[in-house]
């Protein structure tokens, strides 16, 4: 694989298609669907997939693609595969609270090696360069240049006072009791993958996620998060959490920097 050339693709598709879920997002009124799992879909969702995946296959004809919006993608696909949320976040976007995201990314062998994270009603942006490191983009985000680049990295955890974040659209009883086995100094809330973004800056420490959850959801700040120093495990058993498996479905998971003080479950 040329990481150079797949970090510029995944780059400029997430903020071509950001630029087209903002358009829609400006409008008074869009039309919202339901799915077969009866989990929501827009036009943008759709308008973002189609941007995002005709540009990967014309740059990567012959990686195969997993994509949440296109059912027939979700078929085995050997060890190293392209999978894409287009826009993860969904009612966070219909609610119009600012906290979803573009997310792309690259599996190899089981594990998301690079990946892309764009927030663009928030205006972040974060992503792993062709070296693995993962970066936080500031500036205009101009499509086909590079702006300024922070490197990011983790926190030195203090397990007496961590820092704690969890969904928004997601909370409940389970997640609340197994937060409690730590010392939390805070706790922040956020949607979307920004979660593992999060971590993966040092803004947070650790992000439990006791629900269900899909590989294309993760799989981008699963790459930023392990760019930036940090891990994602398996809830019941606190191995590394894989991808490829079949039907793309994701265990219970715990995102977190290396310096906490696991709990089991």
């Amino acid at each position: 694989m040329d990481y150079n050339k797949l970090v510029t693709v995944m780059r400029k598709l997430s903020l071509e298609a950001g630029d087209k879920i903002m358009e829609i997002y400006g409008q008074d009124d869009f039309d919202v669907k339901a799915k077969s799992d009866d989990s929501p879909v827009t036009a943008a969702d759709e308008a973002a997939d189609a941007i995002i995946s005709d540009g990967l296959r014309a740059a990567f004809p012959d990686v195969a693609l997993v994509t949440e919006e296109q059912a027939a993608t979700h078929a085995a696909q050997g060890d190293t595969f392209l999978i894409v949320d287009p826009l993860d976040g969904t009612k966070e976007f219909i609610h119009r609270r600012g906290d979803f995201t573009v997310n792309i990314a690259l599996v190899e062998g089981g594990v998301p090696t690079r990946g892309v994270v764009y927030a663009p009603a928030k205006s972040r942006m974060f992503f792993t360069q062709a070296d693995g490191q993962s970066v936080e983009e500031t500036g205009d985000f101009s499509k086909d240049t590079v702006g300024q680049v922070t490197p990011i990295s983790v926190s030195n955890s203090d397990n007496s006072a961590l820092m704690v974040v969890a969904s928004k659209s997601h909370r409940d009883q389970a997640t609340d009791d197994y937060i409690a086995k730590y010392a939390v100094k805070d706790m922040k809330s956020a949607g979307s993958s920004l979660k593992f973004c999060l971590v993966a800056t040092g803004e947070a420490d650790l992000y439990p996620r006791v629900g269900r959850t899909m590989e294309w959801d993760t799989a981008a700040g699963h790459a930023v998060l392990l760019g930036a120093g940090g891990a994602v495990v398996r809830f019941d058993d606190l191995t590394p959490l894989t991808y490829g498996k079949d039907g793309f479905a994701n265990p219970f998971f715990i995102a977190h920097a290396p310096g906490v003080d696991l709990k089991s479950a």
